[in-house]
């Protein structure tokens, strides 16, 4: 393969070709499902598939069969299939290429001249609600095929999955891999375009993923409110054995996980992956985190931070029902309290046994005989890379000194993306390259979303290379 032509190729489709249709699907606000139940009759996802699906078709790409395929009852996702390259090439061996579609919702606080929906470049990024997540990863997967394709290089069978769901915690794509099980193959490559990096001056692979168990919890103490005049100190506030009930999972002290289920120990090779992680970009996590002034991290040993993100257990209290709004308190001794709990696992941990510990820690024996139910109860898996191999430690290695001019760097990450974990569970023997341009300032989810477009072209590049060496494993 002509690597000089295939990095020239793609930083020229970037500027003529992705650079102007990414700018218009940044204007469909393609918000996720769990922010509009009304997102089938809005029919902006569809309008979202609908406009790459064009973009796609019209690239012509041999053999190229698209389909949006629909299960009853949930989002709909893009399926590519683009044949092997080569006359040779065994069409069983797939790639899969994993993006998504589905857009946080807009929020406000945008800066002057920034709008959610309309985008704007600007300093070498363009902004706009799903420009880095995830709106770019169909065009970067696309190009960097069209790009090996034409100068000289190879690449198995590539099917580029795009869902709708994923800002909702991918509740649907169990069931698409179940039913394209047969078409998808034998994949021995998933690419998953949904990640970040700690900087822009090299290429980051993650390589591992927390799971996450939500539990929404419920302490009712009375049928109705009572004026707290005449019933506290004869009735036990709801809060008070609700507080007491966490402490049982939680040391509110130091915000270490006390449940035996929720944690796990951490593999030696990630422990120094953090260590040089730290090493090569020194306040790579203190800076991902913008504190308030006066405000003091949870250690202050770096790598101890890291570890506490990727490989640590944590519960951050995410929603709340039962308590009126400050103007709106009265003196009264509320009948219920409700928490929404979000604690975040282990990637080796089994999410399933970590949700059956909590239940039982925060229900069994309560407090004054309180009652105790469970109105949201749920959990995703997490995710631990397998070892590179090494044609793809070889990849990765060429596109670092060619493209980057810096050695590439691993690291966990203290999100999820869901799909990750039901792919290694049906594709045990794969490699997975997880990369992404989410990167510093890309503001994912917030005000002022942006795609650094510069790094965007370099992490097209990288896939491009990652395809090519597939071929010659």
């Amino acid at each position: 393969m002509d690597r000089s032509a295939v990095r020239a190729d793609i930083d020229r489709a970037w500027e003529d070709s992705v650079l102007p249709s990414l700018s218009e699907l940044v204007r469909i606000p393609a918000v996720s499902p769990a922010y509009d139940p009304d997102w089938t009759s809005a029919g902006q996802l569809d309008a979202a598939i609908e406009h790459v699906r064009a973009w796609i078709a019209a690239r012509e790409l041999p053999g190229a069969r698209l389909e949006v395929v629909r299960l009853e009852g949930r989002t709909p996702l893009l399926l590519v299939d683009v044949p092997a390259s080569g006359p040779d090439a065994d069409q069983d061996d797939a790639v899969l290429l994993y993006g998504h579609l589905d857009k946080q919702p807009p929020v406000g606080g945008w800066s002057e001249g920034l709008d959610p929906w309309t985008p704007v470049v600007r300093d070498g990024r363009l902004y706009g609600r799903g420009s880095v997540d995830d709106g770019y990863a169909p065009y970067a997967a696309i190009t960097a095929i069209e790009a090996v394709r034409a100068h000289g290089g190879a690449h198995a069978r590539c099917v580029l999955l795009l869902e709708t769901g994923e800002e909702s915690g991918s509740p649907d794509m169990a069931a698409y891999l179940e039913h394209l099980a047969d078409r998808l193959g034998s994949v021995s490559l998933v690419v998953c375009l949904d990640s970040g990096a700690a900087d822009y001056q090299r290429l980051w692979l993650t390589t591992s993923l927390r799971g996450d168990v939500r539990v929404g919890v419920r302490v009712r103490v009375l049928d109705g409110g009572q004026h707290s005049g005449t019933a506290s100190g004869i009735v036990p506030s709801s809060f008070r054995v609700l507080r007491a009930l966490l402490d049982r999972i939680e040391d509110s002290a130091t915000g270490e996980v006390l449940l035996p289920e929720l944690n796990a120990e951490i593999p030696a090779n990630r422990v120094a992956e953090a260590r040089a992680a730290v090493a090569a970009v020194p306040g790579v996590i203190r800076d991902s985190v913008p504190a308030r002034e006066g405000m003091r991290w949870v250690s202050e040993d770096e790598v101890e931070l890291a570890l506490n993100n990727t490989w640590r257990p944590t519960v951050s209290v995410i929603g709340a029902e039962g308590l009126p709004a400050l103007p709106d308190a009265g003196n009264v001794l509320r009948p219920f309290t409700t928490l929404a709990l979000s604690v975040r696992i282990p990637p080796t941990t089994d999410p399933q046994v970590a949700l059956a510990a909590l239940r039982e820690a925060l229900s069994a024996d309560v407090p004054y005989g309180a009652e105790v139910t469970f109105p949201i109860s749920d959990g995703a898996a997490g995710w631990n890379a397998p070892d590179p191999e090494p044609w793809l430690v070889g990849a990765l290695d060429a596109v670092s000194e060619e493209v980057f001019g810096a050695p590439w760097a691993t690291m966990g990450l203290g999100g999820s993306i869901p799909l990750m974990g039901l792919l290694q569970n049906a594709y045990p023997a794969a490699q997975f390259v997880v990369t992404g341009a989410l990167g510093p300032g890309s503001n994912a989810h917030v005000p002022d979303e942006s795609l650094h477009l510069e790094f965007a072209s370099k992490i097209t590049t990288a896939i491009a290379y990652a395809l090519d060496a597939h071929t010659r494993r």
